[in-house]
Protein backbone atom coordinates (compact mmCIF):
# COMPACT_ATOMS: atom_id res chain seq x y z
CA UNK A 1 0.00 0.00 0.00
CA UNK A 2 1.05 3.36 -1.08
CA UNK A 3 2.34 5.75 2.00
CA UNK A 4 0.52 9.66 2.19
CA UNK A 5 3.66 11.12 1.03
CA UNK A 6 3.51 8.90 -2.21
CA UNK A 7 -0.03 9.31 -2.49
CA UNK A 8 0.38 13.17 -2.63
CA UNK A 9 3.20 13.25 -4.93
CA UNK A 10 0.52 10.94 -7.44
CA UNK A 11 -1.42 13.69 -6.56
CA UNK A 12 0.38 16.47 -8.26
CA UNK A 13 -1.57 18.25 -10.86
CA UNK A 14 -0.95 21.35 -13.24
CA UNK A 15 -4.06 23.24 -10.44
CA UNK A 16 -2.42 21.96 -7.60
CA UNK A 17 0.83 23.97 -9.02
CA UNK A 18 -0.77 26.70 -9.67
CA UNK A 19 -2.35 27.27 -5.72
CA UNK A 20 1.65 27.22 -4.46
CA UNK A 21 2.31 30.52 -4.47
CA UNK A 22 5.20 30.58 -2.65
CA UNK A 23 6.80 27.60 -4.93
CA UNK A 24 6.15 30.15 -7.96
CA UNK A 25 7.36 32.55 -6.00
CA UNK A 26 11.08 31.30 -5.07
CA UNK A 27 11.08 29.44 -9.11
CA UNK A 28 10.52 33.63 -10.62
CA UNK A 29 12.76 34.81 -7.68
CA UNK A 30 15.72 32.04 -9.30
CA UNK A 31 15.37 32.87 -12.90
CA UNK A 32 15.68 36.37 -11.74
CA UNK A 33 18.71 35.91 -10.28
CA UNK A 34 20.12 33.74 -12.90
CA UNK A 35 19.44 36.39 -15.77
CA UNK A 36 20.99 38.87 -13.34
CA UNK A 37 23.93 36.30 -12.78
CA UNK A 38 24.06 35.73 -17.05
CA UNK A 39 24.09 39.45 -18.18
CA UNK A 40 27.15 40.02 -15.49
CA UNK A 41 28.91 37.14 -17.99
CA UNK A 42 28.94 40.06 -20.59
CA UNK A 43 30.41 42.71 -18.77
CA UNK A 44 33.87 43.01 -19.75
CA UNK A 45 36.37 44.33 -17.55
CA UNK A 46 38.13 47.73 -18.36
CA UNK A 47 40.88 48.54 -20.70
CA UNK A 48 40.64 45.06 -22.43
CA UNK A 49 40.99 44.60 -26.10
CA UNK A 50 38.33 42.27 -27.01
CA UNK A 51 40.17 40.83 -30.19
CA UNK A 52 43.13 39.84 -28.74
CA UNK A 53 41.39 38.00 -25.71
CA UNK A 54 39.30 35.79 -28.17
CA UNK A 55 42.22 34.90 -30.49
CA UNK A 56 43.87 33.54 -27.23
CA UNK A 57 40.37 31.83 -26.18
CA UNK A 58 40.50 30.15 -29.55
CA UNK A 59 43.95 28.95 -29.17
CA UNK A 60 43.85 27.43 -26.16
CA UNK A 61 39.79 26.21 -26.00
CA UNK A 62 41.04 22.49 -25.68
CA UNK A 63 43.23 22.83 -22.84
CA UNK A 64 42.75 24.30 -19.14
CA UNK A 65 41.91 27.37 -20.02
CA UNK A 66 38.62 25.42 -21.82
CA UNK A 67 37.81 23.86 -18.22
CA UNK A 68 37.87 27.40 -16.83
CA UNK A 69 35.82 28.59 -19.61
CA UNK A 70 33.13 25.72 -19.05
CA UNK A 71 33.04 26.48 -14.74
CA UNK A 72 32.98 30.49 -15.36
CA UNK A 73 29.75 30.15 -17.81
CA UNK A 74 31.91 31.46 -20.69
CA UNK A 75 32.69 34.79 -18.90
CA UNK A 76 36.37 34.19 -18.46
CA UNK A 77 37.20 33.62 -22.21
CA UNK A 78 35.01 37.10 -22.89
CA UNK A 79 37.65 38.57 -19.62
CA UNK A 80 34.26 40.09 -17.80
CA UNK A 81 33.77 40.72 -14.11
CA UNK A 82 32.86 37.40 -13.66
CA UNK A 83 35.52 35.58 -15.21
CA UNK A 84 36.78 33.84 -11.71
CA UNK A 85 32.99 33.08 -10.98
CA UNK A 86 32.41 31.15 -7.69
CA UNK A 87 35.78 28.95 -7.85
CA UNK A 88 37.29 31.14 -4.75
CA UNK A 89 34.59 30.90 -2.68
CA UNK A 90 34.58 26.94 -3.10
CA UNK A 91 38.10 26.97 -2.91
CA UNK A 92 38.06 29.00 0.57
CA UNK A 93 35.11 26.44 1.74
CA UNK A 94 37.92 23.65 1.39
CA UNK A 95 40.54 25.18 3.14
CA UNK A 96 38.02 26.10 6.03
CA UNK A 97 36.16 22.92 6.17
CA UNK A 98 40.22 20.97 5.90
CA UNK A 99 40.69 23.39 9.19
CA UNK A 100 37.68 23.33 11.10
CA UNK A 101 38.59 19.21 10.77
CA UNK A 102 42.00 19.48 12.06
CA UNK A 103 41.85 22.43 14.32
CA UNK A 104 39.80 21.93 17.94
CA UNK A 105 38.69 25.59 18.04
CA UNK A 106 37.16 25.48 14.95
CA UNK A 107 35.51 22.13 15.64
CA UNK A 108 34.29 23.44 19.07
CA UNK A 109 32.78 26.87 17.08
CA UNK A 110 31.49 24.44 14.75
CA UNK A 111 29.29 22.79 17.38
CA UNK A 112 27.87 25.58 18.87
CA UNK A 113 25.40 25.69 16.73
CA UNK A 114 23.93 28.62 14.03
CA UNK A 115 26.23 31.25 15.81
CA UNK A 116 28.56 29.15 15.64
CA UNK A 117 28.14 27.90 11.79
CA UNK A 118 28.33 32.04 10.78
CA UNK A 119 31.48 32.99 12.38
CA UNK A 120 32.55 30.09 9.99
CA UNK A 121 30.66 31.32 6.99
CA UNK A 122 32.66 34.96 7.90
CA UNK A 123 36.01 33.54 7.70
CA UNK A 124 35.07 31.76 4.14
CA UNK A 125 33.92 35.05 2.77
CA UNK A 126 37.39 36.43 4.46
CA UNK A 127 39.27 33.58 2.59
CA UNK A 128 36.59 34.19 -0.48
CA UNK A 129 38.24 37.71 -0.86
CA UNK A 130 41.85 36.84 -0.30
CA UNK A 131 42.35 34.22 -2.90
CA UNK A 132 39.99 36.15 -5.39
CA UNK A 133 42.41 39.27 -5.02
CA UNK A 134 45.28 36.85 -5.52
CA UNK A 135 43.43 35.23 -8.59
CA UNK A 136 42.41 38.12 -10.15
CA UNK A 137 46.51 40.25 -9.31
CA UNK A 138 47.73 36.94 -11.67
CA UNK A 139 45.08 37.29 -13.96
CA UNK A 140 45.91 41.18 -14.93
CA UNK A 141 49.49 40.35 -14.56
CA UNK A 142 49.11 37.72 -17.19
CA UNK A 143 46.24 39.88 -19.37
CA UNK A 144 49.30 42.22 -19.74
CA UNK A 145 51.49 39.72 -21.08
CA UNK A 146 49.57 38.69 -23.54
CA UNK A 147 49.92 39.29 -26.95
CA UNK A 148 48.16 38.30 -30.45
CA UNK A 149 48.39 40.04 -33.90
CA UNK A 150 46.69 43.35 -33.17
CA UNK A 151 48.62 43.92 -30.39
CA UNK A 152 48.71 43.48 -26.22
CA UNK A 153 45.89 42.01 -24.65
CA UNK A 154 45.09 45.28 -22.18
CA UNK A 155 45.09 49.02 -23.82
CA UNK A 156 46.88 50.69 -21.13
CA UNK A 157 48.78 48.34 -18.74
CA UNK A 158 49.88 49.87 -15.22
CA UNK A 159 49.41 50.03 -11.77
CA UNK A 160 45.60 51.22 -12.57
CA UNK A 161 44.75 48.31 -14.59
CA UNK A 162 46.03 46.00 -12.09
CA UNK A 163 44.44 47.14 -9.13
CA UNK A 164 40.93 47.83 -11.21
CA UNK A 165 41.24 44.52 -12.52
CA UNK A 166 41.63 43.08 -8.94
CA UNK A 167 38.79 44.99 -7.65
CA UNK A 168 36.56 44.15 -10.32
CA UNK A 169 37.12 40.53 -10.19
CA UNK A 170 37.16 40.12 -6.66
CA UNK A 171 33.74 42.65 -6.35
CA UNK A 172 32.33 39.78 -9.03
CA UNK A 173 33.06 36.59 -6.73
CA UNK A 174 31.85 38.77 -3.91
CA UNK A 175 28.27 39.67 -5.86
CA UNK A 176 28.26 35.60 -7.44
CA UNK A 177 28.47 34.13 -3.91
CA UNK A 178 25.92 36.44 -2.77
CA UNK A 179 23.48 35.79 -5.52
CA UNK A 180 23.93 31.99 -4.59
CA UNK A 181 22.99 32.33 -0.89
CA UNK A 182 20.19 34.28 -2.59
CA UNK A 183 19.10 31.23 -4.43
CA UNK A 184 19.73 29.06 -1.07
CA UNK A 185 17.49 30.78 1.63
CA UNK A 186 14.73 32.56 -1.08
CA UNK A 187 14.79 30.56 -4.20
CA UNK A 188 14.98 27.11 -5.53
CA UNK A 189 18.24 24.42 -5.17
CA UNK A 190 21.31 24.82 -3.78
CA UNK A 191 22.94 28.24 -4.88
CA UNK A 192 26.38 27.26 -5.37
CA UNK A 193 25.65 24.42 -7.48
CA UNK A 194 22.81 26.05 -9.55
CA UNK A 195 25.16 29.12 -10.67
CA UNK A 196 27.94 26.54 -11.76
CA UNK A 197 24.86 24.31 -13.63
CA UNK A 198 23.25 27.81 -15.25
CA UNK A 199 26.86 28.37 -17.09
CA UNK A 200 27.33 24.80 -18.06
CA UNK A 201 23.76 24.75 -19.51
CA UNK A 202 23.75 28.13 -21.26
CA UNK A 203 26.69 27.13 -23.08
CA UNK A 204 25.26 23.66 -24.12
CA UNK A 205 23.53 25.08 -27.30
CA UNK A 206 26.37 26.81 -29.01
CA UNK A 207 28.31 23.23 -27.88
CA UNK A 208 25.67 21.60 -30.21
CA UNK A 209 26.10 23.90 -33.01
CA UNK A 210 30.02 23.50 -32.95
CA UNK A 211 29.78 20.12 -32.93
CA UNK A 212 27.56 19.47 -35.65
CA UNK A 213 29.27 22.15 -38.00
CA UNK A 214 32.44 20.15 -37.20
CA UNK A 215 30.20 16.98 -38.64
CA UNK A 216 29.05 19.32 -41.55
CA UNK A 217 32.78 19.88 -42.43
CA UNK A 218 33.72 16.87 -42.48
CA UNK A 219 35.99 17.26 -39.11
CA UNK A 220 33.95 14.66 -37.51
CA UNK A 221 32.11 11.54 -39.09
CA UNK A 222 29.05 10.31 -38.51
CA UNK A 223 29.88 7.34 -37.01
CA UNK A 224 31.96 9.68 -34.13
CA UNK A 225 28.44 11.77 -33.39
CA UNK A 226 26.55 8.81 -33.42
CA UNK A 227 28.94 7.26 -31.13
CA UNK A 228 29.05 10.84 -29.04
CA UNK A 229 25.13 10.78 -28.55
CA UNK A 230 25.11 7.05 -27.57
CA UNK A 231 27.56 7.86 -25.11
CA UNK A 232 25.63 11.19 -23.67
CA UNK A 233 22.80 8.88 -22.86
CA UNK A 234 24.98 5.78 -21.73
CA UNK A 235 26.18 8.11 -19.21
CA UNK A 236 23.04 10.72 -17.99
CA UNK A 237 21.37 6.82 -17.66
CA UNK A 238 24.02 5.70 -15.49
CA UNK A 239 24.74 8.92 -13.20
CA UNK A 240 20.41 8.70 -12.79
CA UNK A 241 20.86 5.23 -11.52
CA UNK A 242 23.83 5.37 -9.10
CA UNK A 243 22.05 8.62 -7.80
CA UNK A 244 19.36 7.03 -6.68
CA UNK A 245 20.90 3.92 -5.46
CA UNK A 246 20.92 3.64 -1.67
CA UNK A 247 21.77 1.20 0.87
CA UNK A 248 18.59 0.84 3.29
CA UNK A 249 19.37 -0.43 6.87
CA UNK A 250 16.34 -1.76 8.79
CA UNK A 251 15.26 0.01 12.07
CA UNK A 252 13.21 -1.38 14.59
CA UNK A 253 11.20 0.79 17.04
CA UNK A 254 10.23 0.28 19.90
CA UNK A 255 6.52 -1.68 20.64
CA UNK A 256 3.51 0.85 20.95
CA UNK A 257 -0.12 -0.11 22.23
CA UNK A 258 -2.47 0.22 19.57
CA UNK A 259 -5.83 -0.11 21.26
CA UNK A 260 -7.31 -1.16 24.37
CA UNK A 261 -7.01 -4.82 25.47
CA UNK A 262 -4.97 -4.91 21.84
CA UNK A 263 -1.08 -6.22 21.47
CA UNK A 264 1.18 -4.03 21.17
CA UNK A 265 2.83 -3.61 17.70
CA UNK A 266 6.77 -3.14 16.61
CA UNK A 267 7.25 -0.47 13.96
CA UNK A 268 10.13 -0.59 11.30
CA UNK A 269 11.49 1.38 8.83
CA UNK A 270 14.63 2.11 7.44
CA UNK A 271 17.56 4.21 7.04
CA UNK A 272 18.57 4.87 3.98
CA UNK A 273 22.56 5.75 2.81
CA UNK A 274 22.90 6.51 -0.77
CA UNK A 275 25.43 5.01 -2.44
CA UNK A 276 27.21 8.73 -3.42
CA UNK A 277 26.02 10.89 -0.45
CA UNK A 278 28.68 13.73 -1.35
CA UNK A 279 27.16 14.16 -4.89
CA UNK A 280 28.62 16.95 -7.00
CA UNK A 281 30.70 18.10 -4.62
CA UNK A 282 33.80 15.98 -4.91
CA UNK A 283 34.47 16.55 -8.74
CA UNK A 284 33.55 21.09 -7.90
CA UNK A 285 36.14 20.85 -5.06
CA UNK A 286 38.70 18.45 -7.01
CA UNK A 287 38.24 20.92 -10.20
CA UNK A 288 38.87 23.72 -8.21
CA UNK A 289 42.00 22.85 -6.32
CA UNK A 290 43.61 21.23 -9.53
CA UNK A 291 42.35 24.91 -11.54
CA UNK A 292 43.50 27.44 -8.19
CA UNK A 293 47.43 27.26 -9.24
CA UNK A 294 46.84 26.53 -12.78
CA UNK A 295 44.62 29.55 -13.34
CA UNK A 296 47.39 32.24 -12.76
CA UNK A 297 50.09 29.96 -14.89
CA UNK A 298 47.54 30.07 -17.97
CA UNK A 299 47.78 33.69 -18.12
CA UNK A 300 51.61 34.04 -17.65
CA UNK A 301 54.09 33.73 -20.24
CA UNK A 302 56.25 31.09 -19.67
CA UNK A 303 59.25 29.38 -21.22
CA UNK A 304 57.72 25.96 -22.08
CA UNK A 305 61.14 24.32 -22.20
CA UNK A 306 61.53 25.80 -17.99
CA UNK A 307 60.44 23.42 -15.01
CA UNK A 308 57.01 25.50 -14.84
CA UNK A 309 56.27 25.51 -18.11
CA UNK A 310 57.57 21.78 -18.25
CA UNK A 311 54.72 20.82 -14.91
CA UNK A 312 52.14 23.49 -16.74
CA UNK A 313 52.26 21.14 -19.74
CA UNK A 314 52.18 17.72 -17.59
CA UNK A 315 48.72 19.49 -15.46
CA UNK A 316 47.57 20.39 -18.78
CA UNK A 317 43.95 18.58 -19.08
CA UNK A 318 43.56 15.44 -20.62
CA UNK A 319 47.53 14.19 -19.73
CA UNK A 320 47.92 11.49 -17.64
CA UNK A 321 49.33 13.46 -14.15
CA UNK A 322 46.38 15.91 -14.79
CA UNK A 323 43.81 12.51 -14.85
CA UNK A 324 45.64 11.22 -11.89
CA UNK A 325 45.88 14.29 -9.92
CA UNK A 326 42.01 14.54 -10.76
CA UNK A 327 40.81 10.79 -9.21
CA UNK A 328 42.75 11.00 -6.40
CA UNK A 329 41.46 14.43 -5.37
CA UNK A 330 37.70 13.27 -5.91
CA UNK A 331 38.21 10.17 -3.78
CA UNK A 332 39.84 12.30 -1.19
CA UNK A 333 37.26 14.78 -0.99
CA UNK A 334 34.42 11.91 -1.49
CA UNK A 335 35.23 10.68 1.93
CA UNK A 336 36.13 14.20 3.34
CA UNK A 337 32.39 16.03 2.21
CA UNK A 338 30.90 12.44 3.45
CA UNK A 339 32.61 12.24 7.14
CA UNK A 340 31.65 16.30 7.55
CA UNK A 341 27.96 16.00 6.29
CA UNK A 342 27.38 11.81 7.98
CA UNK A 343 28.14 11.56 11.86
CA UNK A 344 27.84 7.85 12.22
CA UNK A 345 28.45 8.12 16.36
CA UNK A 346 25.77 11.03 15.96
CA UNK A 347 23.31 8.84 14.03
CA UNK A 348 23.81 5.44 16.28
CA UNK A 349 23.22 7.89 19.80
CA UNK A 350 20.29 9.39 18.03
CA UNK A 351 18.61 6.02 17.67
CA UNK A 352 19.45 4.60 21.14
CA UNK A 353 17.54 7.60 23.12
CA UNK A 354 14.57 6.93 20.86
CA UNK A 355 14.98 3.35 21.85
CA UNK A 356 15.15 2.04 18.01
CA UNK A 357 17.90 -0.29 16.87
CA UNK A 358 19.32 -2.33 13.96
CA UNK A 359 18.27 -6.00 14.41
CA UNK A 360 21.17 -7.99 15.39
CA UNK A 361 23.00 -5.18 16.68
CA UNK A 362 24.02 -3.81 19.89
CA UNK A 363 22.92 -0.20 20.46
CA UNK A 364 25.55 2.61 20.97
CA UNK A 365 29.34 1.63 19.86
CA UNK A 366 28.30 -1.40 18.02
CA UNK A 367 26.04 0.64 15.77
CA UNK A 368 28.01 3.24 14.97
CA UNK A 369 30.79 0.76 13.86
CA UNK A 370 28.26 -1.14 12.07
CA UNK A 371 27.33 1.87 10.03
CA UNK A 372 30.47 3.58 9.70
CA UNK A 373 31.98 0.33 7.69
CA UNK A 374 28.84 -0.05 5.14
CA UNK A 375 29.34 4.03 5.15
CA UNK A 376 32.99 3.43 4.00
CA UNK A 377 32.32 1.23 1.52
CA UNK A 378 29.10 2.74 0.22
CA UNK A 379 31.31 6.02 -0.43
CA UNK A 380 34.26 3.84 -1.90
CA UNK A 381 32.36 2.82 -4.25
CA UNK A 382 30.37 6.13 -4.80
CA UNK A 383 34.01 7.68 -4.87
CA UNK A 384 35.31 5.45 -8.03
CA UNK A 385 31.93 5.71 -9.90
CA UNK A 386 32.54 9.70 -9.56
CA UNK A 387 36.26 9.29 -10.93
CA UNK A 388 34.54 6.76 -13.57
CA UNK A 389 31.81 9.20 -14.90
CA UNK A 390 34.11 12.34 -14.69
CA UNK A 391 37.49 10.51 -16.38
CA UNK A 392 36.50 8.10 -19.29
CA UNK A 393 34.43 10.19 -21.10
CA UNK A 394 36.95 13.13 -20.96
CA UNK A 395 40.00 11.05 -21.67
CA UNK A 396 37.39 9.54 -24.99
CA UNK A 397 36.35 13.40 -25.98
CA UNK A 398 39.74 14.10 -25.96
CA UNK A 399 41.06 11.82 -28.14
CA UNK A 400 38.31 13.37 -30.66
CA UNK A 401 38.65 17.24 -29.65
CA UNK A 402 35.50 17.84 -28.69
CA UNK A 403 33.68 20.60 -25.96
CA UNK A 404 34.31 19.33 -22.48
CA UNK A 405 30.21 20.62 -22.17
CA UNK A 406 30.04 16.97 -23.03
CA UNK A 407 32.23 15.31 -20.64
CA UNK A 408 31.57 13.13 -17.17
CA UNK A 409 32.12 16.32 -14.94
CA UNK A 410 29.63 18.67 -16.74
CA UNK A 411 27.32 16.12 -17.18
CA UNK A 412 27.52 14.54 -13.43
CA UNK A 413 26.42 18.62 -12.39
CA UNK A 414 23.95 19.11 -14.92
CA UNK A 415 22.23 16.04 -13.88
CA UNK A 416 22.74 16.02 -10.28
CA UNK A 417 22.04 19.57 -9.71
CA UNK A 418 18.78 18.92 -11.78
CA UNK A 419 18.03 15.90 -9.83
CA UNK A 420 18.03 17.80 -6.68
CA UNK A 421 16.12 20.72 -7.40
CA UNK A 422 13.42 18.37 -8.90
CA UNK A 423 13.36 16.61 -5.03
CA UNK A 424 13.36 20.19 -3.87
CA UNK A 425 10.31 21.10 -5.99
CA UNK A 426 8.60 18.16 -4.65
CA UNK A 427 9.01 18.37 -1.74
CA UNK A 428 7.66 22.03 -1.73
CA UNK A 429 4.85 20.60 -3.45
CA UNK A 430 4.10 18.31 -0.96
CA UNK A 431 4.65 20.45 1.76
CA UNK A 432 1.40 22.79 0.21
CA UNK A 433 -0.65 19.58 -0.25
CA UNK A 434 -0.33 19.25 3.25
CA UNK A 435 -1.06 22.62 4.51
CA UNK A 436 -3.91 22.07 1.64
CA UNK A 437 -5.31 19.24 3.18
CA UNK A 438 -4.52 20.89 7.28
CA UNK A 439 -6.75 23.73 6.04
CA UNK A 440 -9.72 21.85 4.55
CA UNK A 441 -9.27 19.57 7.60
CA UNK A 442 -9.43 23.07 10.41
CA UNK A 443 -12.73 24.38 8.58
CA UNK A 444 -14.64 20.72 8.69
CA UNK A 445 -13.21 20.91 12.29
CA UNK A 446 -11.25 17.73 11.98
CA UNK A 447 -8.17 19.64 13.66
Amino acid sequence: MASPIEQLAKSFTLSSFKKAEDLKKRIWFTLFILIIYRLGTYIPLPSINPAVVSEFTRSHAGGLFGVLDMFSGGAIGRMTVFSLNIMPYISASIIVQLLTSMSPQLMALKKEGESGRQKINQYTRYGTVALAMAQGYGIAVGLERMMGHSGCAVLDPGMFFRFTTMTSLTGGTLFIMWLGEQISSRGLGNGSSIIIYSGIVANLPAALFNTFAMGKQGALSITALFGLLIMVVAVISFIVFMEKANRKIPIQYPKRQTMMNMPAQQQGTHLPLKLNNAGVIPPIFASSILLLPMTIAQFTTVDPDSILGNIARMFNHGQPLYMISFAAAILFFAFFYTAIMFNPKETADNLKKSGSYIPGIRPGDATANYIEVLLTRLTFIGGLYLCFICILPELILSQVSLPFYFGGTSLLIVVNVSIDTVSQFQSHMIAHQYEGLFKRGKSKGMF
